[in-house]
């Protein structure tokens, strides 16, 4: 089997450098550009900068409508009969032969035309009663009352877990005893209500590994594998989920993804990815960290309508065969969700994509004890979220320097998507927000270029049918929302639509701030070796 493992340090050759810096040096230069051509050209300057504008005009309005058509799915699929569907899936000549004589059909047209193709498989059908699933809940200092609700809203699911999930509470052994004694405690509590359930300690200083959730989520799934075994099930038939200490899974989460599992002949090339909506302690966190949790939320659900673009990201889901061919998760970065997309792909040869599950799983905000505290701690978060952008070198290298029968057009295309997105990121929010100016400003003898001295008013204009794009982010974001607790006023709602004003700013500290950060470490070799745990909690 290939090796696909980061390399360390010292086995980084300037092939692979020239990768880690190629995403910084990129988002460097777009930035730089605007500046450079205001010296040496005003007219050629502002029609870079309304270009780049125009195209984030039409990604707004693509924005727009993605969201929208994910909310409406979202929305649809929670509110499906899952247990039912699951059912059908049973016996599904007879679900056929009930419909046909039904006049009235409660379910989407889909799930028959399923059924039609799931009866055709005959014998070779992997039925629902098959599927296990398995949960690995990795952590280190979280206290009981983040990681005991998320535990019990795997048992209040619409699902058999008494007899049908695993459950693993991977804890790291260097958080200390006491860490130790409230994870075995949380078994014994809330153990009998699985399948099976372990708490499974991660030793400290494991070699060659960096202080993160991958390592600790590795030794937890090398330990369920064993279990599997045990227990005499098929590794191809168990569907494995990670999940974060705050992650509380939709009640149809287990039922819908034995749904899809159960219909896909390519599982085992599958990831298969919920929607992760940060709305658990939406009404406690600040105005700032409501504007991220939600915008981030909406991006899930963006994303959520265009598979092939798809990465795994936070909670997800593979099958144990899957993650047993490629070891599991990488131990040598702190972005080990989004990186296992990668591991996959180049361990079955491009044959592997992301399917969406349109359900929520519900997370928490950043929210520290203090509000300095909480700005602090979004950034360490989206900070480690951009580092993802250390994946180039990977794949540069996974792909193009080591051999593979990855197919070259998709490799290819999907380097540029990788690309764009960490250019995007570090960049847009910056030359967006005040590009316009730079012209005129640095060059305001350039009396002859009308274009430069036009260019402010019209990206102002373009920034504000941008803003109407938002809109729909705005009003879908008020639809959401839990309901809001008895400890707030009517008043909280309206500041819950005025908290948007704040969208430039925190796109700026927060999107482009952050990126440029960790792909300036990439470029300067300044790896981010460990995972910075963000406190997200709910008031009491």
């Amino acid at each position: 089997m290939r090796d696909l493992e980061i390399p360390l340090k010292n086995e980084r050759g300037w092939r692979y450098r020239l990768g880690e810096i190629l995403p910084g040096f990129v988002s460097w230069s777009v930035i730089a550009l605007p500046l450079i051509l205001s010296f040496v050209s005003p007219t050629w300057a502002a029609y870079f900068i309304i270009l780049f504008m125009l195209a984030w005009l039409v990604k707004a309005f693509g924005y727009a409508y993605r969201t929208t058509l994910g909310y409406d799915r979202l929305t649809r699929y929670m509110r499906l009969d899952w247990p039912a569907m699951i059912r059908d899936l049973s016996d599904p000549k007879t679900a056929l032969a009930y419909v046909k004589d039904e006049e009235t059909v409660t379910l989407p047209a889909w799930h028959y035309k399923n059924l039609t193709a799931y009866a055709s498989l005959g014998d070779e059908r992997l039925r629902p009663q098959q599927v296990y699933h398995a949960v690995i809940l990795p952590t280190y200092n979280e206290p009981p009352e983040v990681i005991e609700p998320t535990i019990q809203s795997l048992l209040d699911a619409n699902f058999d877990v008494k007899n049908k999930v695993i459950f693993l509470l991977a804890y790291e052994k260097r958080a200390g005893p006491l860490k130790a004694e409230q994870s075995q405690d949380q078994i014994k509590l809330y153990g009998p209500g699985f399948l099976r359930a372990e708490a499974v300690g991660h030793p400290a200083d494991m070699p060659n590994e960096v202080v993160g959730k991958g390592g600790n989520a590795t030794f937890a799934g090398r330990r369920l594998a064993k279990i599997v075994k045990s227990l005499g099930l098929n590794p191809d038939q168990v569907v494995v989920t990670t999940i974060d200490s705050d992650n509380r899974p939709h009640q149809h989460y287990f039922s819908a993804l034995t749904y899809v599992f159960a219909l896909d002949q390519d599982r085992r090339y599958k990831s298969y990815q919920p929607i992760p909506m940060f709305l658990n302690n939406i009404w406690d966190a600040p105005a700032p960290m409501r504007v991220l949790a939600t915008g981030n939320s909406f991006w899930n659900l963006i994303s959520s309508t265009r598979p092939h673009l798809m990465r795994n990201f936070s909670s997800h889901a593979q099958s144990l065969k899957a993650l047993m061919d490629t070891d599991f998760w990488s131990v040598r970065t702190i972005v080990e969700d989004g990186h296992q997309f990668w591991r996959t792909y180049f361990r079955y040869n491009g044959r592997h994509q992301v399917e969406p599950i349109f359900v929520p799983v519900y997370q928490d905000a950043v929210l520290e004890e203090t509000y300095p505290k909480t700005l602090k701690a979004q950034f360490i978060q989206l900070r480690r979220w951009a580092y993802g952008a250390s994946d180039v070198a990977y794949l540069l290298n996974q792909g193009y320097f080591k051999p593979n029968k990855v197919p070259r057009r998709d490799l290819f295309f999907k380097f540029m998507r990788l690309m764009e997105a960490h250019i995007s990121w570090a960049t847009a929010p910056l030359i967006l927000a005040g590009a316009a100016w730079l012209p005129i400003v640095i060059n305001p003898e350039a009396q002859d270029s009308l274009i430069a001295h036009q260019l402010p008013r019209l990206a102002s204009n373009i920034n504000t049918l941008i803003a109407g794009g938002i809109l729909v982010t705005v009003f879908l974001s008020m639809r959401v929302l839990p309901p809001r607790p008895p400890r707030y006023k009517a008043h909280r709602n309206l500041f819950m639509v005025l908290q948007w004003v704040l969208l430039p700013l925190s796109s700026i500290v927060y999107g482009s701030f952050a990126a440029l950060y960790s792909q300036t470490r990439l470029i300067f070799a300044r790896y981010l070796d460990r995972f910075d745990v963000t406190t997200k909690a709910v008031k009491k």
